[in-house]
């Protein structure tokens, strides 16, 4: 009991209650708190992102409901609880009701290991890395689950392309997460943000940041990978069926599942909360980490509203032909190379307790390695990009000629 009664049971505990409800009460506050915190959290990331967007579209986004618009989601809210709660006739009704209440839980679960200061986490796992990806692949069940469950040929096509892109697409997510797991040499969150105290691990392996940012945008179904809803081909995509807040659900849980691994982002690659005196307040270490997020966010936002939907098929080949074979070398030459300089001794074996000038060599081994794949790739791709100009330039002159004639 007394290695389960620390923070709020303790204190609880020390003025005079009962250890029994000392605990129930600290795990109660604790699940309120990972809760809630999200469903709050959400409220702003959807007027933030509107403003965003309407900003880089110029236009002036919400801003008649509240100051600035802040209330904006609020009364949408409000319309959508007071919406009729519409369940098909022919639809599975278990499965069709319980998926967007998964959808939402995968992604709050994901905030139960979050390491948001050196003293404050939810729950510190030794598999927190399995853990997330483990609990985020209910989020891509739970579209399948709406898909198929709404008995809807437009639903269920959005279905089908869950499984053909957010499926694929965690193939190269899951191999770039084992570059800073291998680097710690732990799969827990607070382990992985310890080992960056020397130095980054997106200065140690920049590829696989790229390769994680990508796959990331391509499992929440951002664009330009939003084709399991594709609104222009599939009315609505997989959510097409659902009306009130059950649809608000499918909405909320994309907008969070977009912060949230832009949290994961920085804990993996940015040093999490680590920054400029984060030692001497929880605050200020939980506002590095926010800032880190919510920069990282926001490029998300940028790219979402300036570039176009992709194919399925350029979606496709650019993941099975480049991003796997590229995360796969990646994590390759990087553990490769981690072991020859340990075994030589120019590298330490426990970077959680190597310093920045002891990195240095491994820094600088690993920079290279990296350098010289971009390098290649930049080279493989501008030889792919005079081929396919080739082949168009080609293909236009056969037209060209009839037209002539």
């Amino acid at each position: 009991m007394d290695e389960l009664c620390t923070g709020l049971c303790q204190i609880l505990v020390e003025s005079g209650a009962d250890a029994g409800l000392a605990q129930f009460l600290s795990l109660l506050v604790g699940v309120l708190l990972v809760s809630g915190i999200p469903l709050v959290t959400v409220i702003v990331l959807i007027w933030v992102e509107r403003k965003v967007a309407a900003r880089i579209q110029d236009r002036i986004g919400p801003n008649r409901v509240g100051p600035v618009g802040l209330l904006q989601t609020i009364a949408d809210m409000i319309k959508l609880l007071s919406k009729e709660d519409i369940t098909p006739t022919a639809a599975d009704r278990v499965l069709y009701n319980a998926a967007p209440l998964v959808s939402f839980a995968s992604v709050v679960l994901i905030w139960a290991v979050i390491p948001f200061t050196p003293f404050h986490f939810g729950v510190d796992l030794e598999i927190g890395a399995l853990f997330f990806v483990a609990i985020a692949s209910f989020g891509t069940l739970a579209i399948m689950v709406a898909g198929w469950a709404s008995n809807n040929k437009y639903a269920l096509l959005g279905a089908f392309r869950v499984v053909s892109l957010l499926v694929s697409y965690e193939v190269p997510l899951v191999f770039a997460l084992l570059v800073p797991v291998l680097l710690a040499g732990s799969m827990s969150l607070l382990d992985i943000v310890h080992a960056q105290t020397g130095m980054w691990f997106v200065v140690l392996s920049p590829l696989a940041f790229v390769i994680f940012y990508v796959s990331s945008q391509a499992e929440t179904g951002r664009a330009p990978f939003d084709l399991i809803e594709a609104e222009s081909e599939l009315v609505a995509g997989f959510n097409i069926e659902y009306s009130g807040m059950k649809f608000g659900m499918f909405f909320a849980a994309e907008f969070l599942h977009v912060f949230t691994n832009g949290i994961l982002m920085a804990l993996l690659f940015f040093g999490g909360w680590m920054g400029p005196l984060y030692y001497e307040s929880p605050l200020i270490a939980f506002a590095w980490l926010g800032a880190k997020g919510g920069l990282i966010y926001f490029t998300t936002l940028w790219l979402r509203n300036t570039v176009p939907r992709l194919r399925i098929d350029q979606i496709m080949a650019f993941n099975w032909k480049f991003l796997v074979p590229l995360s796969i070398a990646n994590l390759i030459f990087i553990s490769l190379a981690l072991k020859v300089m340990q075994e030589l001794g120019a590298s330490p074996r426990n970077l959680a307790e190597a310093g920045f000038v002891e990195l240095l060599p491994t820094t600088v081994v690993l920079l290279v390695i990296n350098g010289a794949m971009t390098i290649y790739l930049l080279g493989l791709l501008r030889k792919r990009g005079q081929e396919a100009r080739r082949e168009s330039m080609a293909a236009r002159v056969p037209l060209a000629q009839a037209a002539a004639d």
